[in-house]
């Protein structure tokens, strides 16, 4: 038998948690009880985006692959971790770029075609506090870390990785998403300039994982990632149980 760790890579969600300031905070309502009915139901009010979830590329793409069209074998996928951790710690506006990840490479060897690629930042240390994972300033713009297009390109175009995640609530860094759109833009292009980072991902027909915990605890490489999301009928998002295996 092979002797590996499991490691939790999820957050355990609920009402008052981290989330796009968008969306409405969950709701639960219990419906029946062990002492009235002998069992515990409860209804759950959230947004398919909700804690530790995956987003499959109709959440962007008209007609794009929905959360049940994810195949499985793209759901348990060997893991690789990018860490900015200690940059981010000195600039929370600190996004992956190429050059890190050409970096990572040389002392890694390159990025496995049909990988995950996990972008480690610490910032799941802040939660649940929403105030410091949006890190938000007096002027409401939010500071938080993200990819790069650059970085993003060469991941995905070039080697070939299957999807990615990251600890923040936006793939994007958070000067992206917080920042006023140009004149007479429309939601939907206002959107795709302040989440391009995600756009560029689901565009390619990629899913990704956000808000994922624990990244601190893997190695650069050598682990595997299980991605047990919810098998929802046309879902563009859902959340997520996360797993790690390590040897």
């Amino acid at each position: 038998m092979i002797s590996m760790r499991v490691l939790d890579l999820t957050h355990a969600f609920g009402p008052g948690q981290p989330r796009e300031p968008e969306f409405d905070d969950e709701q639960r309502h219990r419906e029946m009880t062990i002492e009235r009915d002998g069992f515990d139901a409860v209804y759950h009010r959230i947004a398919g985006s909700w804690g530790t979830h995956v987003d499959a590329p109709a959440e962007m793409v008209a007609g794009g692959r929905t959360i049940d069209a994810l195949p499985v074998e793209d759901l348990v996928l060997p893991l690789i971790v990018l860490d900015i951790s200690q940059a981010v710690t000195d600039n929370p506006d600190r996004c992956l770029g190429r050059d890190d990840v050409l970096d990572w490479e040389r002392r890694h060897g390159p990025v496995p075609a049909g990988c995950f690629a996990a972008l480690r930042t610490d910032w799941s240390r802040r939660w649940p506090d929403i105030d410091a994972m949006r890190n938000v300033d007096s002027d409401g713009i939010s500071h938080t870390p993200g990819w790069s297009l650059d970085a993003l390109r060469y991941l995905l175009v070039e080697r070939s990785v299957t999807a990615i995640g990251h600890e923040t609530i936006d793939a994007d860094p958070g000067m992206w998403t917080t920042a006023d759109g140009p004149e007479g833009a429309t939601a939907a292009e206002n959107a795709r300039r302040r989440y391009a980072c995600e756009a560029y991902v689901l565009d390619h027909d990629h899913y990704q994982v956000e808000l994922l915990t624990n990244l601190h605890a893997l190695p650069p490489t050598g682990a595997h990632i299980v991605v047990g999301v919810g098998k929802a009928r046309h879902g563009t998002a859902f959340p997520a149980r996360v797993l790690a295996l390590v040897p």
